[in-house]
């Protein structure tokens, strides 16, 4: 009865199924809220370029907004063949590039008279020639043209495209399909059946494990930095090149035995690595081919890695049989998307509709109107922002570290500990001076005595929404945290330091290594004072790590003979029990780890069986923020915990 209150409580307690519900207020409430929701689902692109093609004119270009896999020239060739369009002759492709703009505006000139179709390719690579496309295109409209005159344009999504030529188009994009399920028969189906029935059954049972695997890869992605580290451009042109050199190779076995490792290197290293250049999303992929591709594969064998522990949820690979029997074992057995299917834990799934709900919510306040009323009793921006900066400027207006001073104090100089943290400083320093002068140039705009600038504006509008300030991020380390959040962790480095001061000539007994703005340096001075001490080579060391029983630094008495003390990393993808990794428990999306003692071994030493190489990131994002890899003792193979996305982050 009161759907909007529903959903306000659906916000409340369970954030991650906001998308959903937002989903259903918009179908059951909304008039004819059904077709906002399934929009042209129905539809192949042939008719949803038709019902396009109606709605055009010569005036309104049609714009395709290009995704992996889709192939809209092919759907363009069919249709200007069906309205009588002649190639090269009443129906012109031009592909854009350097030199390229003078046939272009050829072609233009040639339609626009005598009512040809006319496409563009890729205009994405010429942004300064768009804007003389948005004036001959306003010439023509006002010219008139010949009224079968139609213009295409194709692009990568980009920033660049004039915005009078976005407004003037009708935009089409061809979204690949959704969901484990449908990328599985889409890619099973790429495959002619005529092909698939006259494969050996060997190949047949390949050549399904490696859809499976393409679909996997597909739709990780959704899991975002918890399935990979980056995007990449995967699409179904690699599957169809795997499945060449897989029938390339067995048309020239002799029926002995499969070639495992050879394949697994042509998929996992060159048709499917060849896009991949994160070495953590290459050992994903590498994990994922380990999985499938093997001996068991040719017969019926589980395609959900590591799921044995789930109760009911299992897919396996069906006997060699028909093309259709295949789909029906698609359709009949793969339930609806779960992580499990991908090696991760059931907790992902929260995860990545969390994030999916906070950035919908982002979105939302930053179109919402600024200008308030002040009958409504709510702050202005302005007012927001000022009360803030105050707070800040409060806050560390008396903060500054004197290096020089700190320098001349240490009898014996800066070791290699002591180089991190004077590091550390110096970086402080420059960004609290940023900090003060901002705050200081924005109240002397509010005051009037200083125009508004751009950057003035942006600082306002930061502090106004909770955020980092780009010109502080710049300076600062990677972060996620909203403003409120960031101002707390800065707080607490400052006090890090501050602590570190009372004692110089020492390291802390325990370091809160998340709370350096280069943590790598520390694991490097780490390693320099184990090579300085016993005489080592530098080149031959590497760090690795124990957990220690320590929950708290205040458990600790002293620091470790060898190496330190490092807290302030929680566990991401499973938990720690019984000193070694486990499965997470439900709704737990993150465990604190206990204090972790890092030390210099050589590297022979560090290879180490039973253990999980850890990678440490310095927030959620992951990506370009890690720094180190922590060795993590495990019952389990490492590659579970791997595919599961498994990671120490500094900041969550």
């Amino acid at each position: 009865r009161h759907p909007f209150q529903k959903m306000l409580v659906v916000r409340c307690l369970r954030p991650d199924r906001m998308a959903s519900a937002l989903t259903n207020f918009i179908r059951n409430t909304l008039p004819d809220g059904r077709s906002y929701i399934e929009c042209d689902s129905t539809l192949n692109s042939l008719e949803i370029l038709d019902s396009c093609l109606a709605d055009s004119t010569p005036t309104t270009p049609i714009y395709f907004i290009l995704s992996p896999g889709a192939n809209v020239v092919a759907d363009l060739d069919k249709k200007a063949a069906e309205n009588g369009f002649q190639k090269g002759v009443s129906y012109h492709n031009v592909s854009m590039g350097q030199g390229q703009d003078v046939i272009a505006m050829s072609c233009l000139e040639t339609a626009h008279r005598n009512g040809h179709w006319v496409i563009l390719n890729n205009v994405h690579l010429m942004p300064k020639w768009l804007v003389e496309l948005e004036k001959k295109l306003d010439e023509y409209a006002a010219e008139g043209s010949h009224e079968k005159f139609r213009v295409f344009l194709t692009s990568d999504p980009s920033n660049t495209i004039p915005i009078g030529i976005l407004n003037r188009c009708i935009k089409l994009t061809n979204e690949p399909p959704a969901g484990l399920k449908a990328n599985l028969k889409r890619a099973w189906c790429f495959f002619p059946k005529d092909y698939i029935e006259e494969a050996d059954s060997k190949t047949k049972s390949i050549l399904f494990g490696l859809c499976h695997f393409h679909s996997v890869i597909m739709e990780r992605k959704q899991f975002g930095p918890m399935g990979y580290n980056m995007k990449y451009p995967f699409s179904i042109g690699d599957l169809r090149d795997s499945a060449t050199c897989l029938q390339n190779y067995m048309d020239n076995s002799t029926g002995g035995k499969i070639p495992w490792q050879d394949l697994k290197y042509i998929f996992g290293e060159i048709m499917y690595g060849g896009h991949i250049v994160n070495d953590f999303d290459r050992l994903v992929a590498n994990e994922y081919l380990n999985f499938y591709m093997k001996d068991e594969l040719l017969d019926e064998t589980e395609m959900y890695p590591f799921a044995e522990d789930e109760k009911g949820v299992s897919f396996m690979s069906p006997t060699p049989t028909s093309f259709d029997k295949y789909i029906d074992h698609i359709d009949k057995n793969m339930a609806g998307d779960t992580p499990i299917a991908f090696g991760l834990h059931p907790n992902a799934e929260i995860d990545f509709r969390t994030q999916q709900s906070n950035s919908l919510f982002k979105t939302l306040i930053a179109l919402a109107p600024q200008e308030v009323s002040s009958e409504e009793g709510a702050a202005t921006p302005e007012q927001v922002a000022k009360a803030t900066a105050s707070e800040i400027l409060d806050k560390f207006g008396d903060k500054h570290f004197d290096v020089e001073e700190l320098v001349r104090s240490l009898e014996e100089g800066p070791g290699p500990y002591q180089n991190v943290f004077i590091q550390e400083m110096e970086v402080m320093n420059v960004l609290l001076s940023e900090i003060k002068r901002s705050i200081k140039e924005l109240e002397l705009g509010f005051l009037g005595e200083l125009t508004m600038s751009e950057s003035m504006e942006a600082l306002m509008m930061a502090l106004y929404m909770d955020q980092v300030p780009d010109a502080w991020a710049k300076k600062a380390w990677p972060s996620m945290l909203p403003l409120s959040g960031w101002i707390k962790n800065f707080s607490d480095r400052l006090f890090q330091i501050e602590e570190w001061l009372l004692n110089p000539e020492e390291i802390p007994k325990v370091t809160w290594i998340s709370g350096l703005v280069n943590p790598t340096s520390f694991l490097t001075a780490i390693c320099q004072v184990t090579a300085q001490k016993n005489q080592w080579e530098l080149d031959r060391l590497v760090t690795f790590t124990r957990v220690t029983k320590f929950m708290s630094p205040d458990e600790v008495d002293a620091k470790p003979r060898d190496g330190a003390y490092i807290t302030g990393l929680k566990l991401e993808g499973a938990s720690w029990e019984d000193g070694s990794l486990q499965k997470s428990k439900p709704k737990e999306m993150y465990c604190d780890m206990p204090i972790i003692h890092v030390k210099a071994v050589t590297k022979e030493k560090a290879n180490v069986g039973g253990m999980y190489g850890c990678p440490v990131y310095m927030t959620r994002s992951r990506g370009p923020t890690h720094y180190f890899n922590a060795q993590l003792k495990t019952a389990s193979p490492p590659a579970r915990w791997t595919l599961a996305g498994v990671a120490l982050l500094g900041e969550t």
